[in-house]
């Protein structure tokens, strides 16, 4: 069950198009996962819409009769249809094991590197994501751990597979989350399936806890 989503405002900023590039990458694919979150972004765009809609009426009004009647001719065209086509699905695969990533991802499914064995049980898949910047898929086996950090940054999380906590919640398939300085958290898997997530940094993880802070110098190379 989904119980993490972006905010009210998050959600309306990436109605309008207003969103970081980043931001709205993890929105649209958690969108794609969130019946919820999908309903209340076709509100907010269909209300943006008939704003919008009712302002060039008002214009037209005030413009020459030809002008009106060329808007009234253009917003009843029908719809063109599009040609129907099977969406390709894609997926990610590790040890064998594959994994359906969202509609949004589906994109990057071939710009993701080859998988590197990190920290015990954790795995971790580079993907380039253009003039976006550069993101992971990270796979916690069953105890897989990242040791316990803070950001310098901001952290973009969503759970494409499975479920983890990191000693402030637990968040399952679906779910949103957002971190940055103010938070300290030490994500963890006990499933016995694992769990795989999607995540961008904007910068290096800071390690807080242990022998893991010998790590800090080097942390831009793991995530």
């Amino acid at each position: 069950m989904i119980n993490y989503h972006p905010t009210e405002e998050q959600l309306s900023e990436f109605a309008q198009g207003l969103s970081s590039p980043a931001l709205a990458l993890v929105i649209s694919a958690h969108i794609d996962m969130c019946g919820k979150c999908q309903k209340h972004v076709a509100r907010l765009e269909s209300d943006s819409a008939k704003a919008v809609f009712e302002d060039q009426i008002n214009i037209a009004a005030n413009q020459p009769k030809e002008f009106a009647s060329m808007l009234a001719d253009i917003t009843c065209l029908p719809v063109s249809e599009s040609p129907s086509a099977t969406p390709k699905e894609s997926m990610i695969e590790l040890d064998g094991r594959k994994f359906a990533v969202p509609r949004a991802l589906k994109r990057y499914v071939d710009k993701t590197g080859n998988w590197s064995h990190l920290l015990g049980n954790l795995w971790q898949a580079p993907v380039d994501l253009g003039p976006i910047g550069k993101a992971h898929f990270i796979f916690m086996q069953k105890n897989g751990r990242v040791p316990e950090h803070t950001h310098r940054g901001t952290e973009l999380t969503l759970v494409i597979d499975g479920e983890f906590s990191d000693g402030i919640s637990h968040y399952d398939t679906g779910d949103f989350i957002l971190m940055n300085s103010d938070n300290t958290h030490a994500p963890h898997s006990e499933a016995s399936e694992g769990c795989l997530v999607f995540s961008i940094v904007d910068a290096p993880l800071h390690f807080t806890s242990g022998i893991a802070r010998l790590l800090n110098p080097f942390s831009h190379l793991f995530f």
